[in-house]
């Protein structure tokens, strides 16, 4: 890590812009970050992914495989504004990575290819951007490529992300032959010329006049729609002033009513000053969003973006840098100097911040302080873990951590020397530490060390740093599926009474439940959860104390199934009927009883083994279809699409996740290596017989 020194850090919040880059893989999302690096000064030549060159890439992995793999933050400056800019990964097995840089941003730019327009991972980063609120304005990327085409990039955008399209650009030229935009609020054009880096801004070619009216007029119509100030406005003059457009616009943004889309060439640095321009003029500063909620207390506190008031922030990244340990923080209220003092608001932990570092990816600047709105890094706080609340020692406040995903996939993990045993688990620790997402644990049955992620690209990448970073050589088992357990018909009216007597202060407990399979509700609003507890004990049986007793019992028990040992999801307990006893009764008591209760319940109840599936895209030359159909069909595979597309076809299917090992290799081999796929991860489903057999069941 390169330091670069101290410089203060202050901007008016107006001024400051958080902001996300989110895209399908090979979208050209790092290509997009590294040329607004470059048109904002802060790099001095235009990074390539392909030369291995990028800023945000630095990882030597990620230049290897050509992806971006870890959340890179960026500061830059454009137009008087500072902005916080974070490349996320584009890769499903990466996913967590996207979900914990969504929790601390303010607004995202969602890139997409011209030709495949959206794709399946742009609809899962878009989705978990919809779970944040996190205001989007759309770039439609590599219009230079043949087969480029807005229009039907923005209709995918309408049907697949239900959202309305606000498009803002009128492309100039075709393919190869882009050359600019039309800017349809100011009605200008915007040329680049060959070999320039920055667009010259003139009248609208005579050739596009009758269309940019054309489309001009239909912006104005679609947000006269859902503004009702441009309404009035609309109604009143049959037109909008480009101001208007513009302040409409920006509010429809921020409140995800519509998405503004851009377009143009990344690669080719067509189109980049005006997406900088959007940025600023569109998305919203930290005094745009609303004011974050925390837990203080008994009770929930806000916290505006207000330097003045107390300090709070959100750790969202930990990684282990040269120089030290870094915990990169959203700040959300305060100010916070070096060398204060803060508190780790879930360990209760005091921590020192040693320095403060405004972040370029791997190269920093130390600056003094660190106020609300921004996203630094600190180097200090030894505890800190992805989702911690840092904040005022007299102002405690814990803010809502990041959601982590469940991992799905699980390696057996060993050092292939003895004495590396003790080095191989300090480092797995860290890794996790780093990236909850990763989880390691030791199998009970054969001792061995066990490390589980999102994916086999996921496992494979934490593998490969632990050689490179401490040359380490590791034996790495075949990727195994985490299977989960759920109730395909349950069970009413189980009794299970808790007594016990050993001389001293006895324990009792009577309850009586019913076990269901879980349905989630059509409206969504069970939130995602598949474990629901309910009680419908009446006159007092049960106080209410013993009842959250019992509920935490279940849910201890739903950690191992009845069938193989794996995680129980998908039911709904209801505690009917039990009883208590004046002086051995107590919340341990009721605990016990509801994780016995449930145990003995599921044993009785007619249980599914569960397996993790997968939505695969496959691109495939035309000639090639019926093979890997046949392919697909032989994984178990269920294809639920094709669509035809510039001589390949496109197949969508869904596939069991330990049925796709390995089958990066048999495309390959089948497409004579002209097929690609891409997946993204789509629950659960019913595992056939075999599967539970080897699954320990």
């Amino acid at each position: 890590m390169r330091t670069e020194p101290h410089r203060k850090l202050t901007s008016p919040l107006d001024r400051v812009r958080n902001l996300g880059i989110l895209a399908h893989v090979d979208a050209g999302k790092t290509t997009v970050t590294e040329r607004i690096l470059y048109a904002t000064g802060t790099t001095h030549k235009r990074g390539e992914v392909h030369d291995g060159t990028t800023i945000t890439d630095f990882d030597s992995q990620e230049r290897d495989r050509g992806i971006t793999i870890f959340a890179a933050a960026v500061t830059c400056s454009w137009a008087g504004h500072r902005i916080n800019l974070i490349d996320t990964p584009g890769h499903v097995d990466f996913a967590d990575e996207v979900e914990r840089s969504l929790r601390v941003l303010d607004g995202a730019v969602a890139v997409f290819d011209a030709v495949a327009g959206v794709e399946p991972q742009s609809e899962s980063v878009w989705h978990q951007a919809d779970r944040y609120g996190v205001p989007r304005i759309a770039f439609v990327n590599k219009l230079d490529r043949a087969g480029a085409d807005l229009d039907a990039a923005v209709a995918s955008i309408r049907d697949r992300l239900r959202t309305v399209p606000l498009v803002v650009q009128l492309p100039i030229g075709r393919e190869d032959g882009f050359t600019g935009v039309v800017d349809l609020v100011r009605m200008r054009a915007l040329v680049w010329a060959d070999g320039r880096d920055t667009y010259e801004e003139g009248e609208v070619p005579e050739e596009l006049r009758d269309e940019a009216g054309r489309r001009r007029r239909l912006l104005e119509e679609t947000v006269a729609e859902l503004h009702p100030e441009a309404l009035e406005e609309f109604c009143a003059r049959a037109a909008l002033a480009d101001t208007t457009l513009a302040a409409a616009l920006r509010e429809l943004t921020r409140t995800g009513e519509g998405v503004v889309v851009l377009c143009g060439s990344a690669y080719r640095n067509r189109g980049v000053e005006p997406l900088l321009e959007a940025v600023v003029a569109y998305l919203p500063s930290p005094l745009d969003v609303p004011p974050v909620r925390g837990a203080a207390g008994d009770g929930e506190q806000e916290r505006a973006a207000d330097p003045a008031a107390p300090f709070a922030a959100l750790a969202f990244k930990v990684s282990a840098g040269p120089t030290g340990r870094l915990t990169y923080l959203r700040v959300y209220s305060g100010t916070v100097g070096k060398g204060e003092s803060v508190l780790d608001a879930g360990t209760r932990r005091t921590e020192r911040i040693g320095r403060i570092l405004r972040v370029r990816a791997d190269r920093h600047v130390d600056v003094d302080t660190a106020v609300a709105g921004d996203i630094v890094a600190v180097i200090g706080p030894k505890a800190a873990r992805a989702g911690t609340t840092l904040c005022a020692p007299d102002a405690p406040l814990v803010l809502e951590p990041p959601v982590v995903a469940d991992p799905v996939v699980s390696v057996a993990v060993e050092a292939r020397r003895s004495t590396d045993t003790e080095r191989l688990m300090a480092a797995l620790v860290r890794l996790a530490e780093e990236d909850p997402s990763l989880l390691v644990r030791t199998d009970p049955e054969t001792g061995q060390t066990v490390l589980s992620g999102m994916g086999e690209l996921h496992l494979e990448v934490a593998a490969e740093k632990i050689r490179r970073d401490l040359g380490l050589e590791l034996r790495v088992g075949r990727p195994q599926v985490s299977y989960r357990e759920t109730v395909g018909r349950g069970v009413s009216g189980l009794v299970y009474r808790h007594v016990k007597q050993d001389g001293g202060a006895g324990q009792f407990a009577h309850v009586v439940v019913d076990v269901e399979p879980w349905e989630a509700p059509e409206d969504g609003s069970a939130g995602g959860a598949e474990f629901a507890f309910r009680s419908s004990v009446t006159g007092g049986r049960v106080p209410q104390e013993y009842v959250r007793a019992v509920e935490a019992g279940c849910r201890d028990a739903l950690a191992e199934g009845p069938l193989g040992g794996h995680p129980v999801t998908g039911l709904r307990v209801t505690l009917t009927d039990g009883a208590t006893h004046p002086k051995d009764s107590s919340e341990m008591a009721f605990r016990t009883a509801g994780r016995f209760a449930l145990r003995e319940a599921l044993r009785a109840s007619a249980m599914v083994l569960l397996e993790p599936v997968a939505e695969v895209t496959v691109t495939v030359p035309d000639e090639s279809v019926g093979g890997v159909l046949g392919d697909l069909a032989a994984r178990r595979g269920r294809v639920s699409g094709s669509e035809a597309r510039a001589g390949a076809v496109v197949v969508t299917a869904t596939v069991p996740l330990a049925e796709l090992f390995g089958y990066a290799t048999a495309l390959r081999s089948r497409t004579q290596g002209r097929g690609t796929f891409t997946t993204r991860t789509a629950g659960y489903a019913p595992a056939p017989a075999a599967s539970v057999a080897r699954s320990g069941g």
